[in-house]
């Protein structure tokens, strides 16, 4: 080894064991522990949903409301000073990867709580996680199952609506109205299924007719030949179930093939951010459901508030259907942490069951057996005319208010009585 090596390596060893003794000292200094407290001090929100994929849009949506809420809260003061944090996760629409995402956010982030998901299949991987590992988890998507005793557990909520409240609620405005003879193009997976189990229930009372159920794959760009199977069965409805893309799609073909003029076409969900995507002529007449609409603030103090405090975090813009979802699932956490007066489980557990709340539409709370969040449904019904601003897209025809009546019974949930 020449000199000038050796002398290199020894200032080398100088600097390392400076460093490590710097930061031994600063490990066990004020600041250093300080810091420590500050950093286990936040409140962290798990926040996984598909940021990329079909749905992308509305995702992030989600993740913009969300991050109001947050700021809201610790605009607030938090719980007493301790602030709040969204930790968001890509979950790609896939279940697999929303596993994966929401084990990385308990084990590494070490959030408090998890909130989000915006599919069916999805939300019910993310709540096998939470629920195995013990985590509060409010779904923001809809499903029929996650309310279910086989899937449900007592860390599980759900601010969305769900399959039957959704299309009970649109086929009890519709079915009265245009006609017993109903097909379906339908979503092949839960989403879909559960939606059409809806209408088939709620019609029920109106001795409609099935005329057929023809499925498409998550992610179609072309019904050309699922479409003439439906023009030959003429029926008065048609009920698509289906969401995101493959909504917009579907109905901008439907509209060229000109089944519009002989029948109705109705969805259990219109989402905000598909109208906007595929245009009014697309989604001109359509008919469906949705839980928010910027709208109704001339009827609900809250959703003024709601619509204002977005406006001023997003310069101007109006909040969605599905970012109301957003706000309202991490809301409704925060403000159970605030009521319970700790992030302990077992107590903002206690505080979201006896919580009720109008934070964004109108009166909602959870109801005890299955956490479900009872509220309105909207039906609305695009428009194209005599709109106010750009986000002026639906008109509100009718509203199903909140009532646990139109929910599946907790004996049908599974649940004990």
């Amino acid at each position: 080894m020449t000199r000038k090596t050796a002398k290199s390596a020894s200032m080398s060893r100088r600097r390392l064991l400076t460093t490590v003794g710097m930061g031994a000292a600063l490990a066990a200094s004020p600041f250093r522990i300080n810091l420590v407290q500050a950093q286990e001090e936040t409140i962290r929100i798990g926040f996984p949903v598909p940021l990329t994929g079909p749905y992308g849009t509305e995702a992030q949506d989600q993740v913009r409301a969300a991050q109001l809420a947050i700021a809201q809260f610790n605009d607030a003061g938090g719980l007493n000073g301790r602030k709040a944090e969204l930790v968001v996760r890509d979950d790609k629409l896939n279940p697999g990867e929303a596993a994966t995402r929401t084990l990385e956010l308990v084990e590494k982030e070490k959030v408090n709580f998890v909130v989000g998901s915006l599919s069916a299949a999805v939300q019910l991987a993310i709540n096998n996680v939470t629920k195995e590992r013990g985590l509060i988890f409010n779904s923001i998507s809809q499903s029929d199952a996650i309310n279910e005793a086989a899937d449900f557990s007592r860390f599980t909520f759900h601010e969305a609506l769900n399959p039957h409240m959704t299309s009970g609620a649109v086929g009890r405005y519709v079915f009265p109205k245009f006609g017993k003879k109903v097909a379906f193009l339908t979503a092949d997976y839960a989403y879909g299924h559960e939606m059409v189990r809806g209408f088939l229930e709620a019609g029920k009372a109106f001795n409609i007719e099935n005329l057929g159920d023809i499925r498409h794959p998550l992610g179609t760009t072309d019904f050309s030949t699922l479409l003439p199977r439906i023009q030959a069965l003429k029926p008065d409805i048609l009920c698509i179930s289906n969401f995101g893309r493959d909504q917009q799609i579907a109905l901008k073909q439907a509209t060229d093939f000109g089944i519009k003029k002989t029948t109705q076409i109705i969805a259990p969900l219109l989402s905000h951010a598909s109208r906007v995507a595929a245009g009014p002529q697309a989604f001109e007449g359509v008919i469906g459901g949705c839980s928010f609409y910027w709208g109704i603030e001339d009827k609900f103090a809250s959703t003024k508030a709601f619509n204002d405090a977005f406006r001023k975090m997003y310069d101007g813009k109006l909040p969605t259907d599905y970012g109301a979802l957003g706000y309202g699932g991490v809301r409704t956490v925060l403000s159970a942490v605030t009521n319970a007066g700790t992030v302990d489980t077992d107590k903002v557990i206690a505080a979201l069951e006896a919580l009720k709340y109008d934070y964004y539409k109108g009166p909602q709370y959870y109801r005890k057996c299955d956490h479900q969040s009872v509220q309105s449904v909207l039906i609305i019904k695009s428009k194209s005319k005599d709109m106010k601003n750009e986000s002026d897209v639906f008109e509100v025809i009718s509203t199903d208010e909140p009532n646990e009546a139109n929910l599946r019974t907790c004996e049908e949930l599974g649940h004990k009585a």
